[in-house]
């Protein structure tokens, strides 16, 4: 068996590329998860629009555990797409991080729309509308 072979029998079996995309934002989440708890670089270039002494270890630290989180259900789910409770609440880490990041630049004013902010909300966005569209194939209700 390749190597190639040997990584792929850890993919979720479940037909379709959604549980794929939905591991490969959840190991994603893991590298930011990892980023937050090391450094506050990146944290920094997320929230620009406030002074860069504003934005804390103690800030960067809690991001790194909401991220973690919503990663460890997004990974599970990927792996039990059919599972109702599995599905609603990989839909609502979804939901809740897009409600966070337009928050923070439309209410809050805290991040500026730049690549930094626009990707996850562009990766909720699509990940949230995807999930609605295929709700049906996925959960068997």
């Amino acid at each position: 068996m390749t190597n190639v072979a040997q990584l792929l029998q850890y993919l979720p079996a479940t037909e379709g590329w959604l549980p794929k995309w939905m591991l490969l934002v959840a190991s994603m989440a893991v590298f930011n998860t990892i980023q937050n708890f090391t450094t506050l670089k990146l944290t920094r270039r997320l929230y620009s629009a406030v002074s860069p002494g504003t934005v804390t270890s103690l800030q960067a630290r809690t991001f790194a555990v909401w991220t973690l989180t919503s990663a460890v259900v997004r990974g599970y789910a990927a792996y039990h797409m059919h599972d109702k409770t599995m599905y609603d609440m990989a839909m609502i880490t979804y939901l809740i991080a897009f409600g966070h990041f337009t928050s923070e630049i439309f209410i809050f004013r805290t991040a500026k729309i730049n690549v930094p902010v626009l990707s996850p909300c562009i990766v909720s966005t699509v990940s949230l509308i995807w999930m609605l569209k295929q709700y049906e194939f996925y959960v068997k209700v």
